[in-house]
């Protein structure tokens, strides 16, 4: 592991739990369960957050080597997440610039120097250009270096691939961001598994799960709660992102250490990057959950399951595919997501005007306010 130091931040949610987190500061909110259930509210949700805001679409750990490519359909256009044989990351549109045709099928990872269109062969670069074409000479006068694949913006840092649709995106925070991840070593996990959940549920209620500890000994009390202790929590904000941590039971005592090594195995730390991503840092793995809305009542959730390195024994492989099964199927799956499908169904039916939120639960209200910023 090549970690670094942990930043300050992360040192002062550390001391905030030793000293027992957040005890009931602030007072009860709430959120319109319109929020939740309009069709007009997720347009616009759409066009004004996910349209012009960055986005994470994959930890770096999925495309670990040059010259590889992933289709991704998960953000409503074929896209496209390469490597190219530098080593730098792009999303591009997943169109051939000859006639429109999606460049690269289906949804596992391809590896090689050139991308071949389907339709005619056009032949593309993993840095989008266009390589060459057969029959050149029936394209007088094509200038090549025009007719490169449509690359989106994209930025790498710490460990994770942003992209956005709006030109005019600006990544600044995610280098912030990037400095917390670098004392995890994000960058340089290792991909162990990823699935994508098809959840009937409002993206925003996945977040709202993942923004409080009070459900965890309720929820979770067969699976995780044994592991944390109720109540001890504390969260900061950088910009419109969130940052948590929650104290495990087992470990309190070292939450006064200035040991790193001694601290992560004391907290659970969780960033919920705006709009739609969710990284929770466990001792000894990280799961990176990217939201994709569907409609006002769908989301799509991949989670990534990362680790510090591959599997080298079938003891290992073993260990980390329980650890795997316990958080996506049981913990996420099972618990989180079924619980934000319940949720939907009875916001849907009327029976609230709002939902209610308790002092443990305020970074809810913190995370509505950045949406509600942003759509004016």
């Amino acid at each position: 592991m090549n970690a670094s130091l942990p930043t300050d931040g992360q040192l002062a949610l550390a001391r905030k739990l030793a000293t027992g987190g957040m005890r009931g500061e602030g007072a009860v909110a709430h959120v319109d369960a319109s929020a939740y259930t309009s069709p007009e509210r997720f347009a616009a949700e759409q066009a004004r957050i996910f349209a012009r805001t960055p986005l994470v679409i994959a930890p770096s750990a999925l495309l670990p080597e040059p010259n590889m490519a992933i289709p991704h359909d998960g953000f409503g256009k074929p896209l496209l997440i390469t490597r190219d044989r530098q080593g730098e990351a792009h999303v591009f549109l997943n169109v051939c610039r000859h006639r429109g045709t999606r460049l690269v099928e289906g949804c596992a990872a391809v590896h090689g120097l050139r991308l071949v269109c389907p339709y005619h062969a056009w032949t593309y670069t993993l840095d989008g250009r266009l390589a060459g074409l057969p029959r050149p000479d029936t394209f007088p006068g094509l200038d090549k270096s025009a007719h490169g694949l449509k690359r989106l913006p994209t930025h790498e840092a710490g460990g994770l691939i942003w992209f956005a649709f709006d030109g005019t995106a600006d990544f600044a925070e995610a280098d912030t961001l990037a400095r917390d991840f670098a004392a995890f070593d994000l960058a340089g996990q290792h991909s162990f598994r990823h699935r994508t959940h098809r959840v009937k549920a409002n993206w925003k209620l996945i977040m709202d799960a993942f923004l409080e500890g009070y459900h965890i000994q309720r929820l979770h009390a067969g699976t995780i709660a044994p592991f944390f202790k109720d109540g001890v929590s504390t969260a900061d904000a950088i910009g419109p992102h969130q940052r948590s941590a929650v104290g495990r039971d087992a470990a309190l005592a070292a939450l006064s250490s200035s040991d790193w090594a001694t601290l992560r195995a004391a907290i659970t730390y969780t960033y919920q990057m705006f709009p739609g991503t969710v990284l929770v840092v466990s001792p000894d793995y990280i799961n990176l959950m990217v939201l994709m809305p569907q409609a006002v009542d769908e989301v799509l959730v991949e989670d990534f399951m990362l680790i510090p390195e591959a599997p080298a024994t079938e003891k290992a492989l073993a260990h980390w595919e329980k650890s795997w099964e316990l958080l996506d199927g049981g913990v996420f799956a099972s618990e989180d997501f079924r619980a934000c499908e319940l949720g939907q169904q009875g916001l849907a039916s009327g029976a609230l005007d709002r939902v209610t939120l308790g002092t443990l639960e305020l970074g809810i209200r913190h995370f509505h306010d950045a949406v509600e910023a942003r759509l004016g």
